[in-house]
C-alpha cells in the first residue's frame, strides 16, 4: 500500500452519476493501491439539512449501498459512521480553539456554497465545516484526500490547521495532500449546472430503467433546432455530451448524423437511455442483493465503524498527550 486515504459523502441521498465519474469509480480504483477510510458524513449532513434530521437513516444506509453497488470492497476498505467516531467530535472542538472565524468566512468553497443555497446568516456548523473535516482526515493520520478541484481550499485549510496543531503542542499529526484528480464535472440533464441532488437534474445509480429514459427523454438539446432535418450542433448539446461517455464507439456517427440532420433528439435520446442503462444496470442488481439483505450492510457498517474507532482512540490518546491534558493516564 501506498498510503492511507481519506474519502467519503455527506449522507443527503442517493448517489447519482456525477457522484460516480466524480469520485467513485476513482475510489474502486484507489482502494486496491492505498489503506482506504470512506466515511459516512451524518453530523456533516446535519449542516444544511438540521431541520429534518430523521432523514439521515435512510440516507446512510442508501448512500453505503451505493458505495457497495459500484464496487467498493468492505473487506480492504473500511466504511465508517462519522457519528459513532466521538473522537472525530473532540478533535474537531481542539481545533476550533485555534481556527479564526476570519479564515472560514473568507474559505472560497464555503461563500460558493453559501451563496448558492441563498445563505445569508451561517449557522456555526455550517461555518465550522472545514473544522469538522479536518478532524475526518486527521483521526486517521490519511496523508492522502482524492477531492475535486473545488474541494482544495478545504485540504488546504485542514494542511494549515494540523500544521498549526503540531507547531503549538507536538507532531503527532499527518499533514494530508490533495490527490487531484483529472475529472471532468459532469453536467446535469437541466444543460446549465453540475449534476447534483439540490438542483433536481441528476440520475442516480440507483434508477429504473423507466425512470432513466423518462429523465433522458426530458434533457436538454440543442435549443435551436425544431424539426429532425434541421443542422443540429452537438457542442451545445447535453445529450450529445453525455454520448461522448456512455457511448463512445457511435458518438462520431451519431455527431455526424445530427450535424446533417439525418438523426432527430427522440431518437438520440432513445440511444442514450438505452446506454446509461446498460452501464447502470450491473449496480442496480447488486444494490437489489444489499437492499434485500439489510443485516449484511449494517454489519459492514458495524464493522468499519469499530475498526475506524479503534484507530481514533489510539490518535486521540497522542493528541491529548501533546496537549498534556491526558490528565489520568
Amino acid at each position: 500500500m501506498k498510503g492511507r486515504i481519506l474519502t467519503g459523502d455527506r449522507t443527503t441521498g442517493k448517489l447519482h452519476l456525477g457522484h460516480y465519474f466524480g469520485s467513485l469509480q476513482n475510489r474502486v480504483k484507489l482502494q486496491h493501491e492505498y489503506e482506504t477510510f470512506i466515511i459516512l458524513a451524518d453530523v456533516q449532513a446535519l449542516t444544511t439539512h438540521f431541520e429534518n434530521p430523521g432523514m439521515l437513516s435512510e440516507n446512510l444506509r442508501n448512500v453505503a449501498i451505493d458505495y457497495l453497488s459500484v464496487g467498493i470492497d468492505p473487506e480492504i476498505s473500511t466504511i465508517f459512521v462519522q457519528s459513532l467516531i466521538p473522537e472525530i467530535a473532540e478533535l474537531t472542538i481542539y481545533y476550533s480553539m485555534f481556527v479564526s472565524v476570519n479564515s472560514l468566512r473568507h474559505n472560497p468553497t464555503i461563500k460558493t456554497e453559501a451563496k448558492e443555497r441563498g445563505y445569508d446568516d451561517l449557522t456555526y456548523g455550517f461555518l465550522g465545516y472545514p473544522v469538522s473535516q479536518a478532524a475526518d482526515i486527521s483521526f486517521c493520520k490519511a496523508n492522502l484526500v482524492p477531492v475535486g478541484e473545488d474541494q482544495v481550499p478545504h485540504i488546504e485549510m485542514c494542511r494549515k490547521i494540523v500544521r498549526r496543531f503540531n507547531e503549538l503542542y507536538a507532531p503527532v499529526l499527518v499533514e494530508p495532500e490533495a490527490l487531484v484528480g483529472d475529472v471532468p464535472r459532469l453536467v446535469g440533464l437541466d444543460g446549465k449546472l453540475k449534476m447534483s441532488k439540490s438542483y433536481g437534474n441528476a440520475i442516480y445509480l440507483s434508477e429504473s430503467y423507466e425512470e432513466i429514459m423518462k429523465k433522458v427523454r426530458n434533457a436538454v438539446t440543442d435549443p435551436n433546432r425544431i424539426k429532425k432535418s434541421d443542422p443540429g450542433n452537438p457542442d451545445i448539446c447535453t445529450v450529445f455530451s453525455y454520448q461522448g461517455i456512455f457511448n463512445k464507439e457511435d458518438k462520431c456517427n451519431i455527431e455526424e448524423m445530427c450535424k446533417g440532420g439525418k438523426i432527430g433528439c427522440v431518437e438520440c435520446k432513445r440511444i442514450l437511455g438505452e446506454k446509461i442503462n446498460e452501464f447502470i444496470s450491473p449496480f442496480r442488481e447488486k444494490r437489489a442483493y444489499y437492499e434485500s439483505h439489510p443485516k449484511v450492510v449494517d454489519e459492514i457498517l458495524l464493522s468499519g465503524t469499530n475498526r475506524a474507532r479503534e484507530i481514533a482512540k489510539e490518535t486521540m490518546r497522542e493528541v491529548r498527550a501533546a496537549m498534556k491534558i491526558n490528565y489520568f493516564d
